[in-house]
């Protein structure tokens, strides 16, 4: 059996390469053609590699929050919900302002400006951040049930006010706040956090 004719680029390359795009005008701000000249390849090899552009920009998302974003996940999992915080805090600081990578959020700012034709995307990124609390929400709440959080904490309302937070972080970020400015706000949240029920150190 003959076979396909092969590939002329790497495909997460140049996936990497539409996040980047992406992640610097937002979805609707970037053309077809801005990403086959980031990307490096054709239009028509695009679409046989990623369908069209609003799958493209899925997989590109996949991708954002298992790479750049990634420190997410590890956040979560830390021991205490206090350096839960800390490191989504201070993460996200670092994270937004990263001089290799531009500047803010993807999964903030990627449809900010969307209009009716890209509402499919606008209800995808809202879906994902609505998700992110939740999963803070679950955190405080096992926080509450260890005793490694005040019983007069309102978990939901803890994880709404930190996801605005880290929010507002990216999108002062994309205005061009430094690091050093967010580091002082991830600061100051903690300054403010609800004590554990019992101490957690031993």
């Amino acid at each position: 059996m003959a076979m396909g004719r092969p590939r002329e680029f790497d495909l997460d390359e140049a996936l990497d390469r539409a996040l980047h795009a992406f992640w610097r005008k937002g979805y609707e701000g970037t053309s077809i053609a801005e990403l086959t000249e980031a990307m490096g390849i054709t239009r028509p090899s695009l679409y046989a590699a990623f369908g069209n552009k609003e799958e493209l920009f899925r997989k590109a998302l996949d991708k954002y929050i298992d790479g750049p974003r990634g420190y997410v996940r590890l956040a979560l999992a830390e021991k205490t919900v206090r350096d839960v915080i800390d490191k989504l805090l201070h993460g996200t600081a670092d994270a937004v302002t990263d001089p290799l990578c531009p500047s803010g959020c993807l999964a903030v700012q990627g449809a900010l400006t969307c209009g009716d034709t890209s509402q499919s995307v606008k209800e995808e990124l809202m879906a994902r951040r609505a998700k992110s609390e939740e999963n803070l929400h679950v955190r405080f709440r096992q926080a509450q049930a260890d005793n490694d959080l005040s019983t007069d904490a309102d978990p939901a309302d803890l994880a709404r006010y930190i996801s605005i937070v880290l929010q507002g972080m990216a999108v002062q970020a994309a205005s061009g706040a430094s690091r050093d400015d967010l580091r002082k706000i991830a600061d100051m949240v903690l300054k403010t956090w609800p004590p554990a029920t019992r101490s957690t150190a031993s």
